[in-house]
């Protein structure tokens, strides 16, 4: 398969399912295996792109983000905004520099972790979606510091491939009384600090495997996961708000299940 060919599908699946709870990451790791890339390069232009879908979010919120920025010395609620994401951010910052060896040499190698994770949590998100408890915070910008701090340290689940970093905040967030909508907003505004600080510490371990040859891969990549994460983000709230997140739980459980069965079936015992 061609270069390009494989840098454009793995920018769309990065871009579709980034900002979704259905592990970005474990969809990353299993197309890969699926494509039969080599670890190396791949594994780095997998990194890169993220960048791409960190900027889509930007892009998309640069209107509200800009507004909190230019009024933080005067209005008390842009402080507490930004308090709050920091507060959210610190304890998976914490434990990715801790842990990131650990998982990216050991866990990122079990494609049955991964599908696992995948089933596991489907079920999870389903069952969260239909008994939650009554929400009483609907506005993602104005969320309680240990609200806050609570849906950040489960942001840490995200660290095992397969669990998804929006997955494990919006269960969080769910369970403690934030509304659906307000609950994926959220985490799309966690998102940017979180993956901007995982893009900068993976580009940083991966700077050797990189050359000027690959530019325009990487450029696609980029581009095509920039496109589609823009997409993805300006429709995700809607659709939450109208079908809630039953469609991701089921995604997940078709292709954990799908995935443990291929495994299963080829002989792959990890």
């Amino acid at each position: 398969m061609p270069d390009w060919i494989t840098a454009l599908i793995l920018g769309v699946v990065e871009g579709l399912t980034e900002f979704v709870p259905v592990s970005s990451t474990g969809h990353l790791l299993l197309t890969k295996m699926l494509l039969g890339l080599p670890d190396g390069f791949w594994d780095t232009f997998t990194v890169l792109i993220q960048l791409g879908a960190i900027l889509a979010m930007v892009a998309l919120y640069f209107g509200r983000l800009w507004t909190v920025f230019v009024t933080l010395p005067t209005r008390p609620e842009a402080r507490r905004f930004v308090a709050s994401v920091l507060i959210a951010f610190l304890p998976g910052a914490v434990a990715g520099l801790l842990l990131h060896d650990v998982i990216k040499g050991v866990l990122f190698e079990s494609p049955r972790l991964i599908c696992g994770s995948l089933l596991m949590g489907g079920f999870v998100l389903l069952a969260v979606d239909r008994w939650a408890p009554a929400p009483r915070e609907t506005n993602a910008m104005a969320l309680p510091w240990l609200t806050a701090l609570l849906v950040g340290a489960a942001q840490t689940l995200a660290l095992i491939p397969g669990v998804s970093r929006s997955g494990g905040t919006i269960v969080a967030s769910m369970l403690l009384r934030v509304e659906k909508r307000a609950a994926a907003e959220f985490s799309f505004f966690l998102a940017i600090p979180t993956m901007a600080g995982a893009f900068t510490l993976d580009l940083w371990k991966n700077r050797h495997a990189l050359n000027t040859g690959q530019a325009g891969i990487i450029t696609l990549g980029f581009a095509v996961s920039f496109v589609v994460g823009y997409i993805v983000v300006r429709k995700t709230l809607d659709f939450v708000s109208a079908r809630g997140f039953a469609p991701f739980a089921w995604w997940r459980i078709v292709v954990g299940a799908g995935g443990l069965i291929w495994l299963a079936t080829h002989g792959q015992g990890m």
